[in-house]
């Protein structure tokens, strides 16, 4: 059975790794859902979300250049609601900025950064 991207066919997972899980489908033909097609969520353990034996709905994302099928199970579900992004602080006045270059050079022990002689000169 030929499958083009677009489809969506139901598979059951024959392998379980750490970059994704091998899907066989009907007709025998296998595909690989890469790690990051997974979940909207981050992935750090595929076997988190999958086991082998497991029957899942795929999408297909189509072939990659050695004609390997790409699948997708994110793409069936439903995308989160991001929610609302933390709002910048303002950027501090230039006169402060000042203030803290100079408190920053100056705080080098008093003498500027430079390493000078302590104690007794040799004669």
């Amino acid at each position: 059975m030929k499958y083009e991207a677009g489809s969506i066919v139901e598979g059951r997972v024959t392998r379980v790794m750490d970059f994704g899980a091998f899907v066989e489908l009907p007709g025998g033909e296998s595909g690989l859902v890469h790690i990051s097609e997974i979940a909207h969520e981050f992935v750090k353990n595929v076997r988190d979300f999958l086991n082998e034996g497991d029957i899942v709905e795929v999408f297909v994302l189509g072939r990659d250049e050695k004609g390997r099928l790409d699948l997708s199970i994110k793409e069936l579900m439903e995308k989160p609601v991001d929610p609302p992004k933390p709002r910048r602080l303002p950027r501090q006045a230039p006169e402060f900025e000042q203030k803290l270059k100079s408190f920053m050079r100056g705080s080098g022990g008093g003498d500027g950064g430079k390493k000078r002689g302590r104690g007794r000169k040799k004669r």
